[in-house]
C-alpha cells in the first residue's frame, strides 16, 4: 500500500471547496440528508477508492459501500456510496470524482497492458517509470500497483541506472567495464542496470556484463538482435525495453519474449468515466 498522508487529501479537497458550495448554501438545503453514488460507466480495473473514502470521511460523511482498489468492476458497476448532509456531499463531489477518474484511468491502462503482455510472457511485468505528472506521484504509484504493474524506479536514489548522460561525465564514456566495475564496488547491494541507445552500445554494454541491460527506443526487430547477442556474450544478463511501450505496441514487444517492459504511457491514459448521482433522502 502506498502511504498517502491526510495533508495531501485535504489539499485535494481544498482545491475545490475553499469557500464551501455556494449554490447549496444559497438555496438553503445544506442540512438536508442525501446520498451520493459513484459508478463506473465503462467498467475496468479501479484505483483511488481508499483515497476517496478517506476524503469523504474528512467531511463527516458516512461511507455505506466501497469496492476495493485493484478490483475489476463491470460496465456501470457501483464503486462507492456515501450519505450525509447535502452541503458536505456537494463539497466532496468533484474533488473525489477527479481522483477516481484519473486513478481508474491509469490503473485500467496498466491492467490492460499487463493482460496483453501475459498472453505471450506469462511471468512478464509492466513497469512504470518515475516520469509521473507533477503532483500525482503517490496516486500514480498506487494506481500502477492496483493495475497489476510494478514501479520501475520511485526515485533516482532507489536503483543504479547508468544513462548516457552519466557516461559523458566519466573519464572514458566508452569504457563500460570500468564504469560497471566502479558501480559494483561502490554500490555493492544494488543490481547494476545500464541503458543502451543503439545496437553498438548494447553490444559494448553486454561485454561488460551488467545485471540488467535496458534498451531505450529499440524496435522489436532490434530487440531480437540484442537477444541473440546477449545469449552469446552475457546469458545471465536480463533485458528490459523502454520507450514506445503503449497499449497499442505492447503485444509487439511482448512477442519478443522480453519479461520487463518499461513505460510512462499509463500516466496519460484517458480518464475513466465516473458517474456521480446525488439525491435527497427521506427526512
Amino acid at each position: 500500500m502506498i502511504y498517502i498522508p491526510d495533508s495531501l487529501l485535504e489539499r485535494w479537497l481544498l482545491e475545490d471547496i475553499q469557500g464551501g458550495d455556494l449554490t447549496t448554501r444559497t438555496l438553503g438545503f445544506g442540512s438536508r440528508s442525501g446520498q451520493m453514488v459513484f459508478s463506473h460507466r465503462q467498467g475496468g480495473c479501479v484505483s483511488g477508492l481508499e483515497c476517496a473514502r478517506r476524503m469523504l470521511k474528512r467531511l463527516d460523511l458516512q461511507i455505506d459501500f466501497a469496492v476495493r482498489d485493484g478490483e475489476v468492476v463491470a460496465l456501470g458497476g457501483l464503486l462507492l456510496t456515501a450519505t450525509g448532509p447535502a452541503q458536505a456531499l456537494h463539497q466532496g463531489w468533484k474533488a473525489v470524482q477527479n481522483v477516481l477518474e484519473w486513478s481508474c484511468g491509469v490503473a485500467d491502462y496498466v491492467y490492460q497492458m499487463q493482460q496483453r503482455m501475459r498472453q505471450f510472457v506469462p511471468e512478464g511485468h509492466i513497469a512504470c517509470t518515475r516520469k509521473t505528472i507533477p503532483g500525482t506521484k503517490l496516486l500514480a504509484m498506487q494506481a500502477v500497483l492496483n493495475g497489476g504493474g510494478i514501479i520501475h524506479r520511485a526515485g533516482c536514489a532507489e536503483t543504479v541506472l547508468l544513462f548516457a548522460s552519466h557516461r559523458r561525465f566519466c573519464r572514458d564514456p566508452q569504457d563500460w567495464k570500468a564504469m560497471i566495475a566502479t558501480l559494483r564496488r561502490e554500490a555493492p547491494e544494488k543490481a547494476i542496470v545500464v541503458e543502451a541507445d543503439n545496437l553498438q552500445e548494447a553490444e559494448a554494454a553486454l561485454k561488460a556484463r551488467p545485471d540488467v541491460l535496458q534498451l531505450d527506443k529499440f524496435t522489436p526487430a532490434e530487440v531480437l538482435q540484442v537477444q541473440a547477442i546477449a545469449a552469446q556474450l552475457a546469458p545471465e544478463c536480463r533485458l528490459s525495453v523502454a520507450g514506445g511501450i503503449t497499449l497499442a505496441t505492447v503485444e509487439d514487444f511482448a512477442r519478443t519474449g522480453i519479461a520487463l517492459l518499461v513505460t510512462s504511457a499509463p500516466y496519460y491514459a484517458q480518464p475513466a468515466d465516473i458517474s456521480v448521482v446525488i439525491s435527497p433522502m427521506d427526512d
